[in-house]
C-alpha cells in the first residue's frame, strides 16, 4: 500500500496541509517544521506526485532554457555547462525541471520556444545570452511571459529582469591592468559586435586607454570570429603591424588556448612578447602554460541568480523588473607581466 500524506502528517505530528505546504516549499512554514516533515518523508519513502501537483496549480514545475543557436558551438564552450549548473542548482532547490529548447538559427530557436510556451510546457524561460534586436526576447514580452535574461538587453535594460556583470568595468578592469604594466599598444579580440556584453567590454577597454591618454587604434581590434585555426590570420596581420601590440585582450579563455598555441607556433614568447589578458576563469585557465591571467565572472552565479529571479517572477507575478549584478574579480597569473 503506498504511502500518503496522511501517513507523512501523522509521523511528523503536523496536519496533512502543513505537509502540502512543505511539498510547495512555502515560506510561511517554520525551517524546524519543514525538515520534520522531509524526515518523516525520507522515513516513510514518501515521493510527492508532482503531476498531480502541478494540474492542480496549473504550474508545470519546469522553466525553460534558451541557448544561443549555433548549439553545436555551445556545448563546446565550458562556460555553458557551469552556467547550467547553476541553473540547474536553483532549479533543484525548488523541485523544478528544466526543458532545453536548442536550434541551429534564431527562427528555429525562436520556433522552440514559441512551442514551450503555446504547449504549456514551462512556467518561465531563461535567455542564456543576450544579442542586440533578439527576436526570443520581443516575443516573450508581448507574450508578458515571465523570463529573464544572462547579460545585459540592449534594450528596455529596466523593464527586463537580468542577471550579469558590471562588463564596462570589467573591459576597463583588464586594459588598466595592462597600463600599470607598462603596456600602450593593446589589441583587443572581441569578435563579433553583435552580443551586448562584447559592446560594453570594449566601452571599458576605450575608456581605460582614453584616461591614460593611450589613443584608440581601430586596427588593434579584431572582429571578426576567429575558427579552429587559432586565428592565425589576424593575429599575423596584428603582429605584422608597424606598431604591433605588445598584449593583447581575448572575449573569453577557449578562444585564448587557441589563439596562445597559435602566438607559440609563429614563434613569439607569452608573455615575453605579448601578454594576454581573457574573461571567464575556466578551471582550464590555471593549467595552461604559462597560466591564464583572467577575469573571473562567477559563472555559477550568474545561472544561479538568473533562476533563482525567475523562479521568484513566477511566484509573484506582476512585480517590477529586477537587475542583479554579479561581481567579477581580476585573476592575475603569468600570461601578463611588466614590459
Amino acid at each position: 500500500m503506498s504511502v500518503t500524506i496522511k501517513d507523512v502528517a501523522k509521523l511528523a505530528k503536523v496536519a496533512p496541509s502543513t505537509v502540502s505546504r512543505v511539498i510547495a516549499n512555502n515560506p510561511r512554514i517554520s525551517e524546524k517544521t519543514k525538515n520534520r516533515v522531509r524526515e518523516a518523508m525520507e522515513s516513510l519513502g514518501y515521493h510527492p506526485n508532482y503531476n498531480a501537483r502541478s494540474l492542480a496549480n496549473r504550474s508545470t514545475q519546469s522553466i525553460g532554457l534558451v541557448m544561443p543557436s549555433s548549439v553545436d558551438k555551445v556545448f563546446q564552450n565550458p562556460f555553458f555547462p557551469e552556467v547550467i549548473r547553476g541553473i540547474s542548482t536553483k532549479a533543484h532547490e525548488e523541485d523544478f525541471a528544466i526543458y532545453m529548447s536548442t536550434g541551429q538559427s534564431e527562427q528555429e530557436s525562436l520556433e522552440g520556444v514559441e512551442r514551450m510556451l503555446h504547449g504549456g510546457r514551462v512556467d518561465g524561460v531563461i535567455i542564456l545570452y543576450s544579442s542586440i534586436d533578439d527576436k526570443i526576447m520581443s516575443f516573450l514580452q508581448e507574450e508578458k511571459f515571465p523570463f529573464s535574461v544572462i547579460g545585459k538587453p540592449y534594450n528596455n535594460v529596466n523593464q527586463i529582469t537580468h542577471v550579469d556583470n558590471d562588463n564596462v568595468q570589467a573591459g576597463k578592469d583588464v586594459t588598466d591592468h595592462l597600463i600599470r604594466l607598462g603596456h600602450k599598444r593593446i589589441a583587443y579580440v572581441c569578435g563579433s559586435l553583435d552580443s551586448v556584453v562584447t559592446m560594453d567590454r570594449i566601452l571599458g577597454y576605450k575608456k581605460a586607454l582614453q584616461d591614460a591618454n593611450i589613443p584608440y587604434q581601430e586596427e588593434y581590434i579584431v572582429k571578426e570570429e576567429l575558427l579552429n585555426d587559432g586565428g592565425i590570420k589576424e593575429i599575423s596581420r596584428l603582429m605584422s603591424l608597424q606598431s604591433p601590440p605588445t598584449a593583447l585582450i581575448v572575449k573569453d579563455d577557449l578562444l585564448s588556448f587557441s589563439i596562445m598555441g597559435t602566438i607559440d607556433k609563429m614563434g613569439y614568447s607569452i608573455p615575453k612578447d605579448l601578454s594576454i589578458v581573457s574573461f571567464n576563469n575556466l578551471m582550464l585557465s590555471e593549467f595552461t602554460r604559462p597560466p591564464l591571467t583572467t577575469v573571473d565572472i562567477d559563472i555559477f552565479n550568474l545561472g544561479y541568480h538568473a533562476a533563482d529571479c525567475l523562479l521568484d517572477l513566477i511566484k509573484n507575478p506582476g512585480q517590477e523588473a529586477k537587475q542583479v549584478i554579479v561581481p567579477h574579480r581580476l585573476v592575475e597569473r603569468q600570461t601578463s607581466q611588466r614590459i
